[in-house]
């Protein structure tokens, strides 16, 4: 990818004239919103001419403006945080409700995107597949633990691979055909993400993959993929919509083997009081 263009600008502004350097002062103010400007907007908001926006972005290296919207919409698509100075968050109420239509708005399109029978499906699997193996890493490891966490509540042999520093193909190669493998894999994945894709793959492993929109290049290598949106009003991702889907999952799998899983939980609870692990 290249360099992020905020980054370009802080590096060569010293070298801007008066002109360019008004273009990128706004530029660095309204980062999140670039990729709905147009040259002419940039032009009249910044008090410059277009040949002054023209010239700035050359400077910087790219051939025209559609090419800066690209790289600033290539940017957000994956995961990158771009924060403004504007009143992105507002003062007030105001900030609270904008906050809560972003977050409703992913929980809609997760839940949109979904239909029964794709849902029944990756219950079936995660009630019967005799072991779970669940796989996250960065910004997807939390959610990994979570759903760990809940399915562990209710089934057994549910694990979170890999052990803290320690490899994956160790831990993957134990596992049976029947096993089900979900990867959760939200933008900004580490490099050696798609290799393990095309690796499941050629094993025929049966995964899940729960990530963003991002992942939708994936479909075709795995068994099935379910999709959340991360978007927010500001810089960095949500990730409500994907712990609202791991609740969804946990108790929909529950309600499937109500009996054992009612017994588990009230042996993992005598336990926990037994153990006095946790606080009353």
């Amino acid at each position: 990818m290249q360099a992020h263009i905020g980054r370009r600008l802080q590096q060569h502004f010293a070298e801007l004239g008066p002109q360019e350097r008004r273009v990128a002062d706004f530029i660095l103010s309204h980062l999140e919103d670039l990729a709905m400007y147009s040259a002419a907007d940039l032009s009249r908001l910044s008090g410059v001419s277009k040949a002054t926006v023209t010239r700035l972005f050359k400077r910087l290296g790219y051939d025209d403006f559609k090419a800066v919207k690209a790289h600033a919409r290539l940017l957000r698509h994956y995961g990158v945080p771009l924060a403004s100075n504007t009143e992105a968050l507002e003062n007030g109420i105001e900030r609270f409700r904008r906050h809560a239509d972003r977050e409703q708005h992913n929980l809609r399109q997760c839940l949109e995107g979904l239909t029964p029978e794709l849902f029944d499906a990756v219950v079936s699997a995660l009630d019967e597949a005799p072991d779970i193996a669940v796989v996250g890493y960065r910004n997807s490891y939390p959610v990994a633990l979570h759903l760990r966490q809940q399915l562990l509540q209710a089934r057994a042999n549910v694990r979170l691979m890999p052990a803290p520093n320690q490899s994956l193909a160790e831990e993957l190669v134990e596992l049976e055909p029947q096993a089900l493998i979900v990867l959760i894999g939200f933008r900004r994945r580490p490099r050696f993400f798609e290799m393990l894709v095309d690796s499941l793959a050629q094993r025929e492993q049966r995964v899940l993959l729960i990530g963003d929109p991002t992942t939708a290049n994936y479909d075709d290598r795995v068994t099935w993929r379910l999709e959340c949106a991360l978007e927010t009003i500001s810089a960095f991702d949500s990730y409500a919509s994907a712990m609202s889907l791991v609740s969804l999952l946990a108790n929909t799998m529950l309600h499937r083997r109500l009996a054992q899983g009612r017994a588990r939980i009230g042996d993992v609870t005598e336990l926990y009081q037994e153990l006095e692990e946790l606080a009353p």
